[in-house]
């Protein structure tokens, strides 16, 4: 690619990622490298193009315009280019998706490998992240999340199975110690391994049972950030330390070896699964196009 279109590139990456070293992590550049291009760029023109603070960085007025002006221009570049794809004989590119760490965990480990078989000419990324998600200022072509969590004005498509459950569980010693729960208000009195998001939110938990809804919030002597050490917790259930509460798929292995137990299984709550989630732009790059036609061409669960 060009040097100029690069740097162009560059700067674009930098705006919508708001600083060097968040644009270095979503295009695959150096920090250093991504400057040197938006210096460049500016020495070019002649004009300061971004106000850069030791926190972040905004366009000026002039960076501003020609951000306008470039997004359009820059993506029927990227279509251009992409469309020599259609003339190999498979696709070929990368392909970036953003996932929670439990869609990593339960969704795409069935669907990684054959994909990659059937396009072995595509790279595949995968950037596990449980927070809310600027697509295109991750640089990534796609995403998945659940319902409540998708971006708004996207395309979405059922991927993975199509209804979850949360399961509640603890280990024989713990329950042997403190008995059963026998209502979700029980666990009140219970230890519990509690889960919390990056916001700083700790989930309440919900259980349902014919039309009747339980929100319990429960104390414990362990809380893990949900995504980064959901393992840390599931081990310190194993080990008797409390209740856990978690996806089903997740604690079915601990369920089948009987290391844990179910508890208040008719409470547990039933939610539809993931979706598939990317921009609604005619043009889809190619990767990306292979990999929505595969899932879609996948059995429903």
């Amino acid at each position: 690619m060009d040097s100029e279109l690069r740097d162009l590139f560059a700067f674009l990456a930098v705006l919508h990622a708001g600083g060097f070293r968040e644009g270095a992590r979503a295009s695959g550049l150096s920090a250093s490298r991504l400057s040197e291009s938006v210096r460049r760029l500016e020495t070019r023109l002649g004009v300061r193009l971004l106000h850069r603070t030791t926190r972040s960085v905004a366009p000026t007025e002039a960076g501003a315009r020609l951000a306008e002006r470039l997004v359009p221009a820059l993506g029927e570049v990227e279509a251009a280019l992409d469309v020599v794809n259609h003339y190999r004989d498979r696709p070929a590119g990368t392909l970036k998706l953003n996932v929670p760490a439990t869609v990593a965990r339960l969704v795409l480990p069935p669907i990684v490998a054959p994909f990659l078989k059937a396009y072995p000419d595509i790279r595949l990324e995968v950037v596990v992240e449980d927070s809310f998600v600027d697509l295109l200022a991750a640089g990534c072509d796609a995403g998945i999340r659940y319902d409540e969590r998708l971006e708004k004005d996207m395309i979405a498509i059922p991927i993975g199975p199509r209804v979850q459950r949360m399961a509640t569980a603890a280990a024989p010693t713990y329950i042997a110690e403190h008995g059963r729960p026998r209502h979700p208000r029980d666990l009140l009195r219970h230890a519990c391994v509690r889960g919390q998001f990056a916001s700083g939110v700790i989930p309440t938990w919900e259980f349902e049972r014919r039309g009747e809804i339980v929100r319990v919030d429960p104390d414990g002597p362990l809380l893990v950030r949900l995504g980064a050490a959901v393992d840390l917790a599931v081990a310190a259930a194993v080990e008797g330390v409390g209740v856990i509460h978690l996806f089903e798929a997740w604690l079915q292995p601990h369920f089948d070896s009987g290391a844990l137990v179910p508890l208040l299984k008719p409470w547990w709550q039933p939610f539809s699964g993931p979706w598939l989630y990317y921009p609604g732009r005619r043009h889809l790059p190619a990767p990306l196009r292979a990999f929505v036609d595969f899932v879609k061409a996948r059995p429903a669960r």
